[in-house]
């Protein structure tokens, strides 16, 4: 068992906090049961190191099994040592250290998706990874981060996916503007939400919400340039009817997401 949380293993593992660390090692922090068990469920081959307190592995015992079944052994370690090791303030007794694995913008585009989300600058790790979490709930077929968008593997982002980050492909691409082109050269309409497009239902009234589309979400303070509203084929809003001031990103993105994944089912 690990009981010195200064130990430089222990150390190795709290640094994936830090951007530096996870592009130096390819590597990213994993907490908490219930991400843990997603990933060794549906990605198993991605884990490198996985941590528990003896009373945490007596509790989800079928971690102690999928971890077995998988071949990884499980590192016994003490409550303060994890609490050392972990980003959060509750990480539950179980942590994992795992390979980063973004899909190229190449193979999400090449599988002919449905429905995608691009975010643009979306700074907000909990926006970011509940968009990607709502992307998967509405049954998107991929997500991908572009420009100044926070890094995919900060654990707030990793933490606010909920294992959704094991579900569906997400790519990193550096420039919006080639991210758009390729999209829409495969037969994708792209859609971008925010405050100064149409309302919401006169487009599903046209019904251009049933055809193959990418979303396209931008920055929480200052929403989309009006160099990408030209990217745009649609400019779309999210009415508010009652009387809050705005509407959270990430609300506002699982609104679209499912709007089009309706119409689509429809």
């Amino acid at each position: 068992m690990i009981d010195n949380p200064r130990s430089p293993r222990v150390r190795a593992v709290a640094k994936l906090a830090k951007r530096d660390a996870r592009q130096e090692t390819g590597l990213f922090l994993l907490e908490g049961p219930q991400a843990v068990s997603e990933a060794l469920t549906y990605r198993p081959e991605l884990l490198v190191e996985l941590y528990a307190t003896p009373t945490a592995l007596e509790r989800y015992s079928d971690i102690a099994k999928a971890a077995a079944e998988a071949g990884l052994e499980v590192e016994f370690v003490t409550e303060v040592v994890l609490d050392a090791m972990a980003d959060t303030v509750t990480p539950q007794g179980v942590i994992a250290v795992c390979r980063q694995f973004p899909t190229s913008l190449k193979d999400i585009l090449g599988a002919e998706p449905k429905l995608i989300a691009i975010l643009e600058e979306v700074r907000d790790p909990g926006n970011a990874g509940t968009i990607i979490r709502a992307a998967d709930a509405a049954g998107a077929d991929a997500v991908i981060l572009s420009g100044r968008s926070v890094d995919l593997y900060n654990p707030k982002v990793v933490r606010a996916t909920t294992g959704s980050l094991f579900h569906l492909p997400v790519a990193i691409a550096p420039e919006l503007e080639s991210v758009v082109e390729k999209t829409k050269a495969v037969g994708l309409q792209v859609i971008a939400a925010d405050i100064k497009g149409a309302d919401l239902l006169a487009a599903r009234k046209k019904g251009a919400l049933a055809a193959p589309t990418a979303w396209l979400f931008g920055n929480e303070a200052r929403g989309l340039s009006d160099a990408h509203y030209a990217l745009a084929d649609w400019v779309i809003t999210v009415p508010i009817y009652g009387h809050a001031e705005s509407m959270n990103l990430a609300t506002a993105a699982s609104v679209c997401l499912y709007e089009s994944a309706f119409a689509q089912r429809s």
